[in-house]
């Protein structure tokens, strides 16, 4: 039998977040490598959701997200960026940030375009580049600020060179991107005709009185800037797949007819249940959600620290970073499954989210974690000790 798997099959593997949480699985233990949010959602969100399969909203939505959401997108962009969208035709709504992401790589970049990642990055950004065929290329950002300087953006644009992508609050390093380190990117861009390709899904993760600020916001950046973000993280339903994309009419019809050709539409009900709690939660909710986690955050690194493995606090998000080389283990892989059969612990071993051997100290600990459940896997973690 001469039948094989096709080339493309080599362009996406398993990720590594994904295998810590099957080997996770399979001991019991605490998973903190993926990013699932185990808190409550929302009760505005949950009835919202159960009220449209009760009315039979169960059919096939508008390519681009029900008419509710759209508007309830518009609205909260809004309130937070201060900028008008047109929710008629500047709006998509997919599956989810990821599937908004790959949707705009489908329709604005061709096979063999670059594109340029923050490094240390989120794997998915680099697996959807790799799927829809453009290349990605890389400029790291060195802790523990996870700076990066204008030469380093110089020395890796080329002729092929079309777009960039911006993640903030960043995944997995937690670094927020300043107003000064936007403005540079914001030059740079304009500068070489680039798209700007954002993940704003930790938008209101943010801590110890700094701001996230939207890229399209900054000047000359309202038509190169495809705005990706979600409700995953804000109303922790991670596995509904809401996400959506905002940008200027003329790229936002194209990643449309992707995302009917990829998705069809999200899922209807769903989708309204996003769409009552974005316009009933108050903003008050948003900024709730800073407080709680920053005190979620500052009991991870604490139990981090204690354990001997010294964390790179973040800045936002729900992620830190931290130094696991002094763990048995010739790789970070063989660390962080030592950590795990040690404690009941599970992480991301750094080589995840970096091209070469630069994360092989490092492992990623999510902290999205019920008080509970949080409290109970750093009492394990600082048994390292003892």
């Amino acid at each position: 039998m001469n039948l094989k798997l096709s080339n493309r099959h080599e362009w996406v593997i398993q990720s590594e977040i994904r295998n810590m949480s099957i080997e996770c699985g399979r001991i019991g233990g605490i998973n903190l490598s993926q990013g699932v949010c185990d808190l409550e959602v929302p009760e505005l969100v949950r009835m919202g959701a159960k009220s449209a399969i009760d009315k039979g909203i169960n059919s096939y939505t508008r390519y681009d997200g029900i008419d509710e959401l759209r508007a309830a997108i518009a609205k909260k962009h809004k309130v937070f960026t201060g900028r008008d969208v047109n929710p008629e035709t500047e709006i998509v709504v997919s599956a989810g940030a990821t599937g908004a992401l790959y949707c705009a790589c489908l329709a604005l970049l061709n096979p063999g375009d670059e594109a340029i990642v923050f490094e240390p990055y989120y794997g998915y950004h680099i697996s959807t580049l790799i799927a829809t065929q453009a290349v990605p290329v890389y400029v790291r950002m060195n802790p523990p600020k996870w700076m990066f300087s204008k030469e380093d953006l110089e020395a890796v644009v080329t002729e092929r060179t079309k777009g960039i992508i911006v993640c903030t609050p960043s995944n997995p390093s937690g670094k927020v991107f300043s107003r000064e380190e936007l403005d540079m990117i914001a030059g740079f861009a304009e500068r070489y005709n680039l798209f700007v390709f954002t993940d704003e899904i930790y938008e209101h993760f943010v801590y110890d009185g700094r701001e996230h600020i939207s890229p399209v916001t900054l000047p000359g950046m309202r038509d190169r800037t495809i705005t990706i973000s979600g409700l995953s993280k804000t109303f922790s339903i991670t596995g509904w797949r809401i996400g959506y994309s905002i940008c200027d009419a003329k790229w936002s019809q194209a990643i449309g007819y992707f995302n009917d050709l990829v998705y069809v539409c999200a899922p209807a009900p769903l989708q309204m249940g996003v769409a009552r709690g974005l316009k009933e939660l108050k903003p008050g909710y948003y900024q709730k959600i800073s407080e709680e986690y920053r005190g979620k955050r500052n009991m991870i690194c604490d139990a981090l620290n204690k354990a001997g493995l010294k964390p790179y606090i973040p800045q936002g998000a729900y992620y830190v970073l931290a130094d696991i080389s002094g763990l048995p283990g010739e790789s970070c892989k063989e660390r962080a499954m030592y950590l795990l059969h040690k404690t009941g612990i599970a992480c991301v071993p750094g080589e995840a989210f970096y091209h070469d051997d630069s994360g092989e100290g490092l492992a990623r600990f999510c902290f999205a974690k019920d008080n509970a459940v949080l409290d109970k896997a750093c009492q394990k973690l600082e048994e390292l000790r003892t």
